[in-house]
């Protein structure tokens, strides 16, 4: 049932159901959808890919240094609750991991990204995309 509910949700939402989108007052971007007697209060979060950087030859003691600063970084964040869910990928790919971001916009996802210390030396880069969410949503 759960399946079906997102499905209706990210097909509806994308076959042109248009709501009314409000800022509620810790600024984020929300707004409500309607699918039988039930409502979703849908808020827009940020999804970040974390993919390989261009700089990725330290050694590996300083690649120790710099994923230890990430984690610390990731921490902090989730003890912020400014980022929902976060953890790498189970494959060798050119993406390594992904980071739901809980604040209001893609500018301020990009400021914090910046702050990863994996991020400055190069070892990850980052791309952004606001996604939307029923508010409240989680993984079990």
């Amino acid at each position: 049932m759960r399946i079906l509910t997102v499905l209706l949700l990210v097909f509806g939402f994308q076959l042109g159901y248009t709501q009314e989108v409000q800022i509620d007052k810790e600024g984020f971007q929300t707004f409500e959808m309607t699918e039988g007697d039930t409502t979703y209060i849908m808020k827009q979060y940020v999804l970040c890919f974390l993919k390989k950087g261009e700089n990725r030859d330290q050694s590996p003691e300083e690649a120790t240094k710099i994923q230890e600063g990430h984690l610390a970084h990731m921490a902090k964040l989730a003890e912020e609750n400014k980022i929902h869910i976060a953890g790498p990928l189970g494959d060798d790919g050119e993406i390594r991991g992904i980071v739901i971001y809980n604040v209001p916009s893609v500018a301020v996802a990009d400021s914090l990204t910046s702050l990863d210390p994996a991020v400055k030396a190069g070892r990850l880069a980052v791309e952004l995309h606001p996604l939307w969410a029923a508010k409240g949503s989680k993984l079990d």
